[in-house]
């Protein structure tokens, strides 16, 4: 989930699965995907590189920074949650010969990225329709070497893929060296994040975090990157620098600070769902 503001757009809407999927045309000839009203992605035509969404240029930046030039056209990224493919995009531009494994439960939506977003065709970017904890569930051991989750239904990431058990699930199918990472949208109180960090550390030996100063302090909603690895994690000269030349200056923050705000949360767990005799809602 992205706070998005936008003016003198011209808007289209399209029916798909799970709502209505409106497109902005921005005047600089950017588009805005909004899901059931949500910004969910955007996108300029012609130009994979550009990141406006500022969780995703971190995302990037991180990843530029932790992958060897070497390792990147060898590179298997796994999207969990696509929209308008636009970290998919960026790989496949900039990544030359990496190949991104797009998960997106939305059949019309899919069809509808691929049709407006010129998404790259597989194997640059493949986009497969299914449940995102279900296909990772199905996933086979040491299989990907990125996992980023991205996955909001209305403004909220479904439980299910923020319990141990998704994590631990996530975890096998990465390699030695891989990394998970995700987009968790936390309230000013940071819970989300504190639960999601707590589960993460249950599976993960290290762990780590990005997000600007006054999300990181709890000042309000947003968007935290989460980032799990079997190594440790650190911010280089290279990332730093990055993260604070966005137009959103960011910080990483290390396992220390992560292990001290996880000790405030709950993990989740998927057995939590059946005890009141149903499903949780999200």
């Amino acid at each position: 989930m992205y706070a998005y503001h936008t003016m003198a757009a011209k808007s289209e809407f399209h029916e798909i699965d799970t709502g209505v999927a409106e497109v902005l045309h921005e005047p600089d000839g950017s588009m805005v995907l909004l899901v059931n009203g949500v910004p969910s992605s955007h996108i300029v035509p012609g130009d994979p590189a550009r990141l406006d969404f500022e969780y995703m240029r971190w995302i990037a930046d991180f990843l530029d920074a932790a992958y060897p030039d070497e390792a990147k056209p060898k590179a298997r990224l796994t999207h969990l949650g696509g929209a308008a493919c636009t970290l998919p995009r960026y790989f496949a531009h900039t990544w030359p010969g990496s190949r991104s494994t797009v998960v997106e439960i939305d059949s019309e939506l899919a069809v509808l990225a691929r049709m407006l977003f010129d998404v790259p065709r597989a194997p640059a970017v493949k986009i497969r329709v299914g449940d995102a904890r279900e296909v990772t569930d199905a996933f086979k051991p040491a299989t990907r070497g990125v996992i980023i989750r991205d996955v909001f239904s209305s403004a909220t990431t479904p439980r299910t893929l923020t319990t141990v058990e998704f994590y631990a699930a996530a975890r096998a199918s990465l390699s030695e060296r891989g990394f998970y990472i995700a987009n968790c949208g936390s309230h000013a109180d940071l819970r989300e994040a504190k639960e999601e960090l707590a589960g993460m550390l249950e599976v993960w030996p290290h762990v780590a975090a990005i997000a600007d100063p006054p999300m990181l302090k709890g000042r309000r909603y947003g968007n935290i990157v989460l980032i799990g690895a079997n190594r440790p994690l650190e911010a280089t000269p290279e990332l730093t620098r990055a993260l604070l030349m966005g137009a959103v200056p960011a910080q990483f923050k290390d396992e220390e600070w992560c292990r001290k705000l996880a000790a405030q949360g709950q993990p989740r767990r998927d057995e939590a769902q059946h005890e009141a005799g149903g499903p949780e809602t999200p």
